[in-house]
């Protein structure tokens, strides 16, 4: 027992998911005869590090430390944990309910934290009690004992990304309500035509997204959900017969404001506005609103600055936060920040209050998948743009959104 607590206490310095600080002198876990020196340690873990991305470690991070909580003060050991224990205390907050009675935890973030739990142990070289057939088993016991279907957002059709566009004309040639407007109608046009995750929309640079003269936009998506290790890919987006769905038109316009106002303020972005602010006609097509020439994207994270300190226009963000003033910030929006921008909309084009809370930022790739089966599209065209690996994953989509296609129900003639 005593050997088994000093490993814990070792685990719990040098897990690069349990805390990214590795001791100089400590020797890796589950390996104490190894004759690495402690830069060599301190480089293998900063590799491992690497192989998650920030935010999934923090979610780790941060579910451990509510179990560590829980299990510390109810008395048990933490690391390692028993499977019993980690069934105890998922079922434990299975139990739990709000005000009105409802579930305080969905049996997703249930499963999120069995994962977490699971992760910190194996980085520490214990076995994933989160693995165990009692853990398993209580998990899809809750499961089968609330039968709650998932809260899946509605998508944004054809005809609702329209019907928000609309909404957004009267602000187009008042500032400083152009800013935000001409930045929202891009980011529903890529959104909806890219079938974007909002993660890929919010980390896009103005340098990746290029005008191509047969095929519209060709946007290269750096990383994404299914490229961890930035692959990378890129996906078209053609052009629109109507200028107000067009989605080059669209990020011309938010671009042509964007470079204007970083490189004149306030003044050069109205100038801007006033010279080209209607949407009634096709941008696309004008010889002078090509491609802009920009320096050469580097390979991810934030954008990087020349020797003078100034960061490459094609390395700033393309969707920026933009304060009331009209003034965009050098911080990207976030997920969040584009899920409630899509809901504002909503709310701002007449849509009830019960239609804007099933909206969220994925409503714009499930509306395209959702749009294409009703056009007719089949699964692997749709894969192509969305990125699925698997076709299994669309049938959700199809289940849900279009149940009447491909239905032999339609051959019936009711």
């Amino acid at each position: 027992m005593e050997a088994v607590g000093e490993r814990a206490a070792l685990a719990a310095t040098s897990s690069p998911l349990a805390l990214p600080v590795l001791k100089a002198d400590a020797p890796t876990v589950g390996d104490p005869g190894h004759d690495l020196d402690a830069d060599t340690v301190r480089r293998v873990w900063a590799a491992v590090e690497g192989s998650t991305s920030s935010a999934t470690k923090a979610a780790y991070r941060s579910d451990w430390a509510r179990f560590e909580r829980w299990a510390t003060g109810a008395g048990y050991a933490v690391l390692p944990a028993s499977p019993l224990v980690v069934a105890a205390y998922l079922t434990a907050a299975a139990e739990e309910r709000k005000v009105d009675g409802r579930p305080r935890y969905s049996c997703a973030s249930l499963s999120r934290w069995a994962s977490s739990i699971n992760q910190i142990h194996t980085a520490a070289g214990f076995p994933a009690p989160g693995r165990s057939e009692v853990v398993r088993r209580a998990l899809s016991g809750v499961r089968r004992t609330r039968k709650i279907p998932p809260k899946r957002r509605s998508p944004l059709l054809l005809a609702d990304v329209r019907a928000l566009l609309e909404q957004l004309q009267p602000s187009m040639g008042v500032w400083p309500a152009v800013m935000a407007a001409h930045r929202d109608a891009a980011i529903l046009l890529m959104g909806f035509a890219g079938a974007h995750r909002r993660s890929e929309l919010t980390a896009l640079r103005i340098g990746d997204v290029t005008l191509h003269p047969a095929d519209g936009l060709h946007v290269r998506i750096r990383s994404s959900k299914t490229d961890q290790e930035g692959q990378g890919s890129v996906r078209a987006l053609p052009y629109g017969r109507d200028p107000l769905t067009c989605p080059p038109c669209a990020l011309i316009r938010w671009r042509a404001l964007l470079l204007a106002y970083g490189a004149g303020g306030r003044s050069a972005a109205i100038a801007q506005m006033r010279r080209r602010g209607l949407t009634t006609e096709h941008r696309c097509r004008n010889a002078d609103d090509g491609n802009t020439a920009t320096p050469e994207s580097t390979s991810g994270g934030e954008p990087a600055e020349n020797d003078s300190g100034v960061v490459p226009v094609g390395e700033r963000w393309l969707f920026p936060t933009v304060h009331k003033t009209g003034q965009p910030s050098g911080k990207p929006m976030t997920g969040d920040a584009v899920a409630m921008m899509i809901q504002r909309r909503a709310t701002d084009a007449g849509y009830t209050p019960a239609q804007v809370d099933l909206l969220g930022g994925h409503s714009l790739r499930s509306g395209f998948v959702t749009e294409a089966f009703r056009a007719g599209a089949d699964a692997h065209s749709i894969m192509r743009q969305t990125g699925h690996r698997d076709p299994k994953m669309l049938e959700v989509y199809a289940r849900e959104f279009a149940p009447l296609m491909g239905n032999a129900v339609l051959k019936l003639n009711l």
